[in-house]
C-alpha cells in the first residue's frame, strides 16, 4: 500500500509574483505549471491566491482562470490615495491564513519574494514542525525569506508563460 500523500497548503501573493516575474523576465507566471508541480509533491488541500479587486476585464479573466485551476481567490479592494499612491496589501491576511492552516497540513508553500514573510515561515517550521517551501524569483526574493524555509524553488523559465 502506498503511503498517504503529503497534505499541501499553498498561499500565492499574486501581486508580488506578478511584479517580480515581470521585472526579472518580462513574462507572466504560469499557475497551471505550478499546480502540476504541487500535485507531484502531494495532495493540495488548500490553495489561496491573494489579489487586488479591480473592475478590469483582464483581471477578472485572470482570477477566473485561477479559480478554474483550483485556487480560492481572495480579493481586497484597490485603493488609490489622494497622493497617487496605492494600497492593497495582503501580508496580514496571508499570515493569518497560514497560521490557521499549518496545523492541518504537512507542507506550507508560499509564492512570494517578500522578506516580511520570513518570521511566518520560521514559525511554520519551528512551532508546527511543518515543511516550509517558497517559490520566488531568485534575484528578487529576500535572502531572509530564502533562509527561513526548508526549500526555496526559484521561479525560472519552466514556470513562466
Amino acid at each position: 500500500m502506498d503511503p498517504p500523500l503529503k497534505k499541501i497548503a499553498v498561499f500565492a501573493d499574486v501581486q508580488n509574483v506578478y511584479y517580480t516575474t515581470r521585472q526579472a523576465y518580462g513574462r507572466q507566471f504560469n499557475y497551471r505549471k505550478l499546480w502540476q508541480r504541487l500535485q507531484e509533491m502531494g495532495d493540495v488541500v488548500c490553495a489561496n491566491a491573494y489579489a487586488i479587486k479591480r473592475d478590469d476585464d483582464q483581471q477578472i479573466k485572470f482570477q477566473d482562470a485561477l479559480r478554474h485551476i483550483g485556487f480560492e481567490v481572495k480579493l481586497k479592494p484597490y485603493i488609490q490615495r489622494s497622493d497617487g499612491s496605492t494600497k492593497g496589501d495582503w501580508d496580514v491576511g496571508i499570515a493569518i491564513d497560514v497560521m490557521e492552516m499549518a496545523p492541518e497540513v504537512d507542507t506550507v508553500v508560499l509564492l512570494s519574494g517578500d522578506g516580511d514573510f520570513d518570521l511566518l515561515m520560521n514559525k511554520v517550521r519551528e512551532r508546527y514542525g511543518k515543511e516550509a517551501i517558497v517559490f520566488g524569483v531568485p534575484m528578487l526574493t529576500a535572502n531572509s525569506l530564502i533562509n527561513s524555509v526548508d526549500r526555496f524553488i526559484g521561479i525560472e523559465d519552466d514556470l513562466l508563460l
